[in-house]
């Protein structure tokens, strides 16, 4: 394997530095992107987020494939570019992810408001629906808020669970750099379509195309599938590979400038 480059190297000594120092140095409430509308937002988080992350196996995932595929790319653009790079990728993920799950919140808030005014059983199961959570923890009391609608104390427990759940939503970030690390699997599959690539899920020779064309297909599918329970920003990823085509095809086409 090639030895690592600079910026590569500097990135992923700043993740770490970040990651470790996160609880008394940079916590997430202040630091992590917020929705607009929550009032733990800053315009700032839009770049500070990208360098954090939310446990050792998400900065290991991140900066294993920053580490794998960032050093080629640094070579051929050279730092400053690779840095660019990183960032737009990473910005143009969080932008993307943002107007998503502006849409996404303003849905469950909408549908939150509903059952406020009138307290279904009905409505409080779409809200949850609407809100993608996993319903089986709460299959029992469901069950008795159908079979008891004007149960005063049921309802004012899913009252109150809903407008938790709406703050709840409101308030929590995101943060990784997940987008910019997908902008990289996206230019490596763009400059390099024809490397074989041997992927640990999956040890048959793969072609960079092929790879990345299917790590995209799988994350448009899974952010409108949207399981519940996943917590995963699939639309931060589809950003990050967004971005870096757009990014890719400007520098494209002023080859002075592409490298």
């Amino acid at each position: 394997m090639p030895p690592i480059t600079p910026m590569v190297r500097n990135l992923l000594i700043i993740n770490v530095l970040v990651f470790f120092a996160s609880d008394r140095l940079f916590p997430v409430q202040q630091f992590a992107l917020h929705d607009i509308r929550s009032e733990y937002f800053r315009p700032y988080q839009f770049v500070t987020h990208i360098f954090m992350h939310g446990g050792i196996g998400h900065l290991f995932s991140n900066m294993f494939s920053l580490f794998i595929f960032g050093p080629l790319l640094e070579r051929y653009w050279g730092e400053k570019r690779f840095l660019t790079f990183y960032l737009i990728t990473g910005l143009g993920a969080s932008l993307l992810y943002s107007v998503v799950r502006y849409y996404e919140i303003s849905q469950v808030m909408e549908a939150a408001n509903l059952f406020l005014q009138n307290p279904d059983p009905i409505d409080f199961k779409r809200l949850l629906e609407t809100a993608g959570l996993d319903t089986r923890s709460l299959e029992a009391f469901l069950v008795d808020f159908y079979r008891n609608p004007t149960n005063t104390q049921m309802i004012a427990e899913a009252k109150a669970f809903a407008q938790k759940m709406s703050e709840s939503m409101l308030d929590n970030p995101m943060l990784g750099a997940s987008g910019a690390v997908f902008g990289i699997l996206m230019a490596f599959g763009f400059l390099f379509p024809n490397t074989e690539l041997m992927l640990l899920f999956f040890p048959i020779p793969i072609k960079a195309k092929y790879f990345v064309f299917l790590y995209g297909a799988y994350e448009l599918y899974a952010g409108f599938q949207r399981n519940p329970g996943d917590n995963v920003a699939h639309f931060a990823h589809l950003g990050g590979m967004l971005f870096a085509y757009i990014l890719l095809k400007i520098w494209q086409r002023n080859s002075k400038n592409f490298y």
